[in-house]
């Protein structure tokens, strides 16, 4: 008998042009459940483009989407699809809001006016932030958090509504270069511990090279590698980028 996965995503020859300029271009490619997944690419490659396609925020011009095998305009259970937009963690400093606060409104997004926040509410905010490291901040404004904190924050907010899949818009925002590679561990460690689902936008090649399942490059058009480290070479940089790039490796891997 054939082992058959049904993808979470599975994007067919999908084409979006806006006011005739194409800005992806005849992408196929499939996301599995459990998989830690690395978008890369150039800026205005159309990255937060594509990832908006898959959410059903912006409708492509052609092709098809589908979504634990539902075509995205039949599907429904979006709640497991947790979302932290690109520059979400720069919110008002002098917001009155706590951390935990910032959390608890992932779970009243979902409630009706009247919906009162239950025990299991609560556990859930709690399990959260104790993901991501911030139940210590709980009590802490948001103003007075770091950046990388905040943005600990705003994942917490989209994991207490416990999703199967978390993507995340470039998540390092805010995170100074000696926490960007604690902060991927914890991610990694979200993925691997529970099961989530994890597709995230990055522009830190070295960062994550050692640790994704897969990395999806696109400027326009798209490659799928499933040897990531493999694709971290660089020929396959500078086709993506269109310049001579050049990679620095850490420990006792070689530059380009």
């Amino acid at each position: 008998m054939t082992n058959f996965r049904v993808p979470i995503f599975d994007v067919k020859h999908l084409y979006l042009s806006i006011k005739k300029q194409t800005i992806l271009s005849n992408i196929s490619l499939e996301i599995f459940s459990g998989e830690y997944v690395a978008i890369i690419g150039p800026n205005g490659g159309g990255k937060t483009t594509f990832v908006k396609t898959l959410l059903n925020l912006i409708r492509p011009s052609s092709g098809t989407i589908k979504i634990y095998g539902k075509d995205i305009k039949k599907f429904k259970k979006w709640h497991k699809i947790g979302y932290v937009p690109q520059r979400a963690s720069l919110t008002d400093k002098n917001f009155p809001a706590t951390a935990y606060d910032i959390v608890k409104m992932g779970i009243v997004s979902k409630k009706s006016f009247f919906g009162f926040i239950t025990k299991e509410d609560k556990d859930l905010i709690k399990d959260a932030m104790l993901k991501m490291d911030v139940w210590s901040l709980k009590d802490k404004l948001i103003g007075e958090l770091s950046g990388g904190q905040r943005q600990r924050v705003m994942i917490a907010r989209a994991l207490s509504q416990k999703p199967d899949i978390l993507i995340l818009d470039e998540p390092n925002t805010g995170v100074d270069i000696i926490n960007q590679k604690k902060f991927y561990e914890l991610l990694r460690d979200i993925n691997k511990k529970y099961g989530i689902t994890i597709l995230f936008i990055t522009h830190d090649f070295g960062v994550i090279a050692d640790d994704i399942t897969k990395l999806i490059s696109i400027n326009q058009k798209a490659f799928v590698c499933t040897n990531p480290t493999h694709s971290m070479k660089c020929d396959f940089a500078s086709s993506l980028y269109g310049i001579d790039a050049h990679f620095i490796r850490n420990h006792k891997d070689k530059a380009c």
